[in-house]
């Protein structure tokens, strides 16, 4: 009996002893970097969760810190899952302007430019040049709005925080590993996945940059172990280990060199004997590949099961799902209210950060989240000031939120280039210089020349721009060009006959634009100009003709409303586009009869009103290049016949569905009467490429016909309706888009036609467009 009872003593003793153990046991979990593998660490958390394991600690690197971080900001792992599924995190990674926040007061007409180099040159004429990387104006408001109420919670100590957190850094010219544990959660994570050639470094408040964790500790258990030193630590492992398969081409190796190099290896061993070490199966999916966010969740869900006895077997503690949720809602419910009381801009010279501040506007006594984030697209939009990173810090004293922008110069010099090859003789060669200079305000010299045996062209321009309530500009500039659908020889080669037409423009004159949202601009356009138009009144080209000419001058005025949010230039498949413009036209027209001219030379007065009304849309179906798209376009004009027919259709305005419309000078498609429509559809072909269809169908209101003696007469009624069409492939390159379209026009000059061109096949417009 008494050995009965000393068992049963020592075997109380031991479940007492067994007990007290698992409710002690802490649990720290290590998420290793990545890149958009490390959304497997979502499925993971939500298997841990689902069995009531417990979490103590997060380690986290690169994608490891986004996700462990906001974990133990308070977010549920189903709460991670929904935002990463979301179309806005493919913006956020991908850096793709959000279509709703592209603002365009500032962008001017689109131009063939290709190439954008900029270049900031500093007083003592240094010159750097900016990089490229991707785009990280999203991802790093995103991260600021998400994190900032639990950096508030924790009073910016990351062991307060729903769970304590560590979050890993590189200083890469001491060659350390920095254990980040304090300050901002969003520059934290935003240090931690700053990947070399991917993400840039932001400039932390101290003045350092930090880079990616994974450059020195891509699998940070030693961190756990001195830190927190858990009794059993999960490490969950995206990274790899060692290369399985040797990559098969050369863009494969390169990209995965890069990858392999920029992190260190996991030990897979170091989570220690007790430990559990996860590796989900991510063969075939690459740390780019971010629109595959359901199937990461997936792989890391079922690496979790496949661990679960063991997890469960060496954990004995478990957490109540319904404490676990309480204790998330009062950590959540510290936050401090959304109250935003200022906005700062630092990092540039005291009036250029006044200048950037005035791009914040208040809807009532303080800012809200919308005026923040209109405030912060507003002043990217201009990318003199691209390299700008967000912070919102909560302020005691003043019991109200700061947002604050640290804002970099970059480039005051851009130099663009762009070039068109065809298999038509339409080749052309563009470039472009702007500088820029801010004080007070942002002054903007540019000039840029267009050069080919179709089109050559100058344009040059001095803006003053000034951010107030209603942001304004007032922009003097100079336009030349010159129109040659004769004379295809010269520059570029190649001699082709084509019509028998030759127009020139110069414009001088200036804009006044403002835009009280920045999303679109009104534009008030003054100008004089005088065009010339030379052509002949013979279907027959002879060498010897003398040409007939008109030259016209006089002054114009122009009210335009424009709003532009296309993903391209040319070829776009989302976004939308609406240009309505009213135009005034005053001036005296003098004809010199040719060779061909049968009516005598005259000088007569010529004015009219004429409104254009162009609007575009695209609704993507599946990816951002599988959409349709319609068109339509109104052109209504009071104005009148000049000395002869072919001189009224030179200066008449132009209908140009197509890319290369504007380089065919076809009748029935000018008019200053005419109503278009027209679909447009795109989708991916072979993968990179695109199978593109427009068709459109457009009407002549009272079209000009040739009568008696070469006289222009205008006919009453609707001319009948004419069929537009192409159908063709484009591939997007580097140097803008390499296009080959089979098209129909319906005109007796032009019918069908193949046209191919690499390059953005775009020109200026005429002085009275």
């Amino acid at each position: 009996m008494a050995q009965f009872c000393s068992r049963m003593l020592l075997a109380l003793l031991l479940a007492g002893v067994f007990r007290f153990s698992a409710q002690a046991q802490k649990v720290g979990v290590v998420l290793s970097g990545g890149g958009a593998k490390g959304l497997a660490h979502i499925g993971v958390l939500k298997q841990l969760e689902k069995n009531h394991i417990p979490i103590d600690y997060i380690v986290g690197t690169s994608m490891g810190a986004v996700v462990g971080g906001m974990y133990a900001a308070g977010y549920s792992p189903e709460e991670i899952e929904q935002i990463v599924l979301t179309p806005e995190f493919q913006r956020w990674t991908s850096g793709k302007p959000l279509e709703s926040k592209t603002f365009n007061f500032l962008t001017a007409e689109p131009s063939p430019s290709a190439l954008r180099l900029g270049i900031a040159i500093d007083s003592t004429f240094k010159a750097r040049v900016s990089t490229n990387l991707v785009n990280d104006l999203n991802l790093n408001l995103a991260l600021t709005r998400m994190l900032a109420p639990a950096s508030a919670s924790s009073g910016y100590n990351f062991d307060k925080l729903f769970v304590p957190f560590r979050c890993m850094a590189s200083e890469v010219f001491t060659r350390q590993v920095v254990e980040q544990k304090s300050g901002s959660l969003s520059d934290a994570i935003r240090n931690s996945m700053a990947f070399p050639l991917a993400f840039r470094p932001i400039r932390n408040l101290d003045g350092k940059y930090y880079y990616d964790g994974a450059v020195y500790d891509n699998f940070p258990t030693n961190t756990m172990k001195k830190t927190f030193a858990p009794d059993i630590i999960i490490g969950v492992n995206v990274g790899d280990v060692a290369f399985k398969k040797y990559p098969k081409n050369d863009d494969q190796l390169l990209a995965s060199t890069v990858a392999f190099l920029g992190t260190s290896v996991a030990d897979t061993g170091s989570v220690g004997k007790n430990g559990i070490y996860i590796q989900p199966d991510l063969d075939g999916m690459g740390v780019g590949d971010f629109d595959r966010v359901k199937d990461f969740i997936a792989e890391g869900d079922t690496a979790a099961l496949r661990n679960m006895e063991k997890i469960k077997a060496r954990i004995g503690r478990r957490v109540d799902s319904t404490e676990l949720q309480k204790r998330r809602l009062a950590f959540q419910a510290l936050a401090p209210k959304p109250r935003f009381i200022d906005v700062k801009v630092n990092g540039l010279r005291p009036d250029q950060n006044e200048y950037a501040a005035r791009f914040f506007r208040k809807t009532g006594r303080e800012y809200t989240l919308d005026d923040l984030e209109e405030g912060y697209y507003r002043l990217a939009s201009d990318d003199y000031f691209k390299n700008i990173y967000p912070r919102i810090r909560y302020d005691a004293a003043r019991q109200g939120y700061v947002f604050s922008v640290d804002a970099q110069r970059n480039n005051n010099v851009s130099t663009e280039l762009g070039f068109v090859l065809s298999n038509r003789p339409i080749d052309n060669l563009y470039f472009g210089l702007e500088y820029r200079y801010l004080r007070r305000l942002l002054y903007t010299a540019s000039a840029d020349v267009s050069l080919g045996r179709f089109y050559n062209g100058a344009h040059g321009s001095f803006r003053i721009s000034v951010p107030a309530k209603y942001s304004y500009f007032i922009e003097p500039e100079v336009t030349y060009n010159q129109w040659d659908y004769q004379n295809t020889g010269g520059l570029l080669g190649r001699d082709v006959l084509s019509t028998q037409v030759r127009q020139q423009d110069t414009k001088l004159g200036g804009q006044f634009g403002i835009s009280p949202t920045y999303r679109s601009r009104l534009l008030l356009d003054l100008a004089t100009f005088v065009t010339k138009d030379e052509y002949t009144n013979s279907k027959e080209i002879n060498s010897a003709d003398v040409l007939d000419a008109t030259v016209f001058r006089g002054a114009t005025a122009a009210l335009r409303l424009a709003r532009n949010t296309l993903n391209r230039k040319q070829y776009a498949t989302s976004g939308h586009r609406y240009v309505y413009t009213l135009r005034g036209v005053t001036g005296e027209a003098d004809y010199t009869p040719g060779s061909t001219g049968q009516q005598p030379g005259s000088s007569t007065h010529h004015e009219w009103l004429q409104f254009r009304a162009t609007v575009e849309r695209y609704f993507v179906l599946k990816g951002d290049r599988h959409a349709w798209g319609y068109f339509a376009e109104l052109m209504a004009s009071s104005q009148g016949t000049f000395s002869n027919y072919r001189s009224s259709q030179t200066t008449a305005p132009v209908f140009a569905p197509l890319p290369d419309t504007r380089t065919l000078f076809l009748d029935s498609y000018r008019s200053a009467r005419y109503g278009a429509v027209g679909l447009r559809y795109t989708q991916p072909f072979l993968k990179k490429l695109e199978w593109r269809s427009e068709v459109y169908v457009h009407v002549n209101a009272q079209p000009l016909k040739q009568g008696e003696q070469q006289v222009a007469v205008r006919q009453s009624g609707l001319d009948r309706p004419r069929l537009t069409a192409s159908t063709g492939l484009i591939f997007q390159t580097p140097v803008g888009p390499l296009a080959v379209h089979a098209r129909f026009y319906d005109d007796p000059a032009e019918r069908f036609g193949v046209y191919g061109h690499l390059g953005f096949l775009l020109f200026r417009s005429r002085a009275l467009e």
